[in-house]
């Protein structure tokens, strides 16, 4: 799957990357008893990140629009996953919260994930795992740092 050099550049790192992300897909989607969207699941990982953002902030971080994305929420809202509350300076600004029950949610999402992935991980040597963790690792400390960079609320990157 990589190619045979032992320092592989940015290109082929993104490759096999990406082909993993497919592959990650297709493992947790035959788990999941998901009742939302992707797109709403993607409001939910920010509302955990960004406990009390505004509808703006919200709407910046997903790149769309505060229509698009307070339907989104209200669908959320509807299912119990997502709380709105006044902001205490500002009675007409709406804060979003995860509730309980979306807390609750991504919990066992995550619990689904996690146990698919561990069938498979099972299947790789000590040496390949510990490979692959090595590797995530970096991978999350800077996607962490670009998402940051890119996703801060009302601050869009041209």
């Amino acid at each position: 799957m990589t190619s045979s050099t032992s320092r592989p550049g940015p290109h082929e790192a993104a490759r096999v990357t990406s082909r993993a992300a497919e592959l990650l897909e297709v493992v947790w989607g035959r788990t999941s008893t998901s009742p939302v969207s992707p797109s709403q699941l993607r409001v939910l990982f920010i509302l955990e990140h960004q406990e009390g953002i505004n509808l703006r902030g919200l709407a910046d971080a997903l790149g769309s629009t505060p229509p698009s994305t307070s339907r989104l929420c209200d669908r959320l809202q509807a299912v119990g996953f997502v709380d709105r509350e006044a902001a205490a300076d500002d009675r007409r600004e709406l804060r979003l919260h995860l509730s309980r029950r979306g807390r609750a949610y991504l919990a066992d999402l995550r619990s689904r994930r996690e146990a698919a992935l561990r069938s498979v991980l099972e299947q790789m040597t000590a040496g390949e795992r510990a490979a692959l963790l090595k590797g995530l690792e970096g991978f999350c400390a800077a996607a962490a740092a670009r998402v940051d960079e890119d996703y801060r609320p009302g601050i869009r990157s041209a």
